[in-house]
């Protein structure tokens, strides 16, 4: 990853402000997830892994991460929400994300707040936790999600595209400017199949198949593009930077049929089945109104994939080269410095890496590496201690990182290997990817002990089942056996050879098969009553307690272990509540400055509405004098023709008189 505040900030597992990354930097954190897809915001990232899970970190504002609070996480954390959902595709907004199942389900989270519906749940709620969406979505399969900072686009299985969200310049393709808080279908591409979507601000691109001529290069797929919203900067390709409030389609030369689309901020990308690249939009006097090919460096390669970020865009080639060219204040060409690129440029620090996506956020990059390839020559050696194989020394892949090792450096095995087929059992790793996969890289993936209750020791589950019977004879037994005072005035000690008898008893329990600490001669009687050697063990035992409290130092030390994990996981949650806590704690303190303010604004505007009505009070009291004293005007004015006299005027002071006194 790389661009803004990648180093040592929240992306890069570190929870203070970051620095500007301006060439690529592994990411650690994630080293041990193998990942297949992941989308970017404007502070979060979202990825999934080759098993269908997902894992979110960053900034952690409206719940966007999915965990169930607003903290920020500082490296991938899985959401256990989502957890055998098997995931398939995601996408990041702004202030929300959406996911969508192997099924068909589509799952929306985040900030809902902003009153323009941008879940998809029909409210204005915010979900910090995964939330399928219903109403006119449900009995849908949704294929595909795409989503930009305002709005959402999903594509279903049968190519019907739904939109949802922020309305504003008809970003949502339904000829108006209105929001959108429940999926609605696009009626202008009814009836066609849509293959690709990406959101950009406020606007959005579609690639809907098509029956044209096709192009020389392609014998199959003919894909259209259709963009609609705003259309400043050109970046509709309609050759005008009018808004359009449904899909309009774009011309371009030849025919081309287009197979991926991205937008950004001021830009729209789209890539043809045969590779190319034409982009539309720009900023200022370098913008374009209609789609122009895209050559200089890339002009003898096949383009296999495109991403746009908010003003930058990045390419993969077949050859797994990786181009970009836009702004680059922040880092987010990864050339390892901050200057604007305006023709594609190779990112040098990914040569000899197996790129196999690449992604933008809004002002950073990210890139999918396929692990590393294992020449032959490699393969007749220990990639751990470099000893040769042969008929003794055999070759074990590690589950984690794919490289071959002899078997004593691959001794150990972990969970939640990257390559392992299920991921909740043990397989062997090399010592290295143990270390990382045990580092914790997040504390509650991993299995927890059992919490202890006060001195319980540990029960071996596969024999739990078998010692049931043996236990209720045993405690049925004693049950009977306790009021009897012999047993209650016991007070002798402990022989050795009881002591070496409890050290070889099962952990769980100090009665054996039944036996309630009987020595073997007592066993060897089968005529001998069950009272008669539990007499002679409870005379063996100090006191008369079903279980001596004496543990043996092995225990008294798997006690204090167990208690010592228990103490650590529970201050760790309270760490975790107390952040929550205060996090809640600030946000409340913003939300009562925010009532406050409101409050005196509407304190000041009820003193100006009071302000007003006093003057209309006083206003209406001067006109009900005024009229008093017309009124006793006109009572002395003369009636009859001699008022005649006194022409026009006189008409209309006496018009006037008789209006205000009705």
């Amino acid at each position: 990853m790389w661009g803004k505040g990648i180093e040592d900030g929240l992306l890069d597992g570190d929870c203070f402000p970051g620095k500007d990354t301006f060439s690529p930097k592994f990411l650690k954190s994630a080293s041990i997830i193998d990942a297949q897809n992941i989308a970017c915001g404007s502070g979060h990232a979202v990825l999934i892994s080759r098993q269908g899970q997902v894992f979110s970190w960053g900034d952690g504002s409206g719940g966007k991460l999915g965990h169930g609070s607003e903290a920020d996480i500082f490296s991938p954390k899985l959401i256990d929400a989502l957890v055998g959902l098997n995931i398939v595709s995601i996408g990041c907004g702004n202030y929300h994300t959406c996911a969508v199942t192997a099924t068909g389900d589509l799952y929306t989270w985040g900030d809902g707040i902003h009153n323009s519906g941008l879940l998809g749940h029909g409210t204005e709620l915010s979900y910090w936790t995964p939330r399928k969406v219903r109403g006119q979505m449900e009995g849908i399969s949704v294929a595909s999600i795409s989503c930009g900072p305002w709005h959402s686009a999903a594509i279903t299985s049968l190519g019907q595209l739904f939109t949802f969200g922020d309305g504003t310049f008809g970003a949502l393709g339904h000829g108006d400017r209105f929001s959108t808080s429940f999926p609605r279908e696009v009626e202008a591409l009814k009836g066609q199949k849509t293959v690709r979507v990406s959101c950009g601000f406020w606007h959005t691109a579609a690639i809907v198949e098509g029956n044209s001529d096709l192009p020389s290069c392609s014998d199959a797929f003919v894909g259209n593009l259709f963009t609609w919203g705003n259309g400043d900067d050109g970046k509709l390709g309609l050759g005008d930077k009018l808004c359009r409030l449904v899909p309009c389609s774009v011309a371009t030369p030849n025919d081309r049929s287009f197979c991926q689309v991205a937008c950004g901020h001021t830009i729209t990308v789209a890539l043809t089945i045969c590779g190319q690249v034409y982009t539309m939009g720009g900023h200022g006097n370098s913008s374009r109104t209609l789609p122009i090919n895209i050559e200089g460096k890339l002009k003898d390669c096949f383009v296999k994939e495109i991403s746009c970020g908010s003003h930058h865009i990045a390419v993969v080639t077949s050859k797994s080269e990786v181009f970009t060219w836009g702004k680059g204040k922040y880092g987010q060409l990864g050339h390892g410095d901050n200057a604007d690129k305006y023709s594609p440029t190779l990112v040098t620090a990914l040569e000899g890496k197996q790129v196999k996506r690449v992604l933008c956020g809004t002002n950073f990059t990210a890139a999918i590496c396929t692990h590393k390839w294992i020449c032959a020559a490699d393969y007749s050696i220990c990639a751990g201690c470099r000893s040769q194989f042969n008929f003794k020394r055999r070759r074990h892949n590690c589950y984690n990182c794919g490289l071959v090792f002899c078997k004593a450096c691959t001794s150990k095995k972990s969970l939640r290997a990257s390559l392992a087929p299920n991921l909740n059992k043990l397989h062997r790793v090399c010592e290295d990817c143990f270390s990382k996969l045990n580092k914790g890289l997040d504390s509650r993936l991993n299995s927890r002990p059992p919490k202890s209750n006060s001195l319980c020791l540990r029960v071996d589950p596969g024999k739990e089942k078998k010692k049931e019977p043996a236990k209720a004879t045993s405690h049925s037994a004693l049950s009977r056996l306790s009021s009897f005072d012999s047993f209650r005035r016991s007070n002798t000690q402990l022989s050795k050879k009881n002591q070496k008898l409890l050290l070889s008893s099962t952990p769980s329990s100090p009665f054996r098969e039944g036996n309630f600490g009987c020595d073997r001669s007592s066993q060897s009687s089968p005529s001998a009553s069950i009272f008669d050697s539990c007499e002679q063990s409870f005379k063996m035992h100090p006191t008369s307690s079903l279980v001596s409290t004496k543990l043996t130092p092995h225990f008294r030390e798997e006690v204090n272990d167990d208690s010592k994990q228990t103490n650590e996981d529970l201050a760790e949650e309270i760490s975790f509540l107390r952040e929550q806590v205060e996090l809640l704690t600030r946000k409340s303190q913003m939300l009562a400055g925010e009532l406050e303010k409101t409050s005196d604004q509407l304190n000041e505007a009820t003193a100006i509405v009071q302000d007003e009505y006093e003057k209309n009070s006083s206003a209406k009291e001067a006109i009900k004098h005024l009229m008093s004293q017309l009124k006793e005007m006109a009572s002395r004015v003369p009636q009859g023709p001699s008022c005649r006299t006194f022409g026009p005027c006189a008409d209309n002071m006496y018009h006037v008189l008789n209006t205000a006194s009705t």
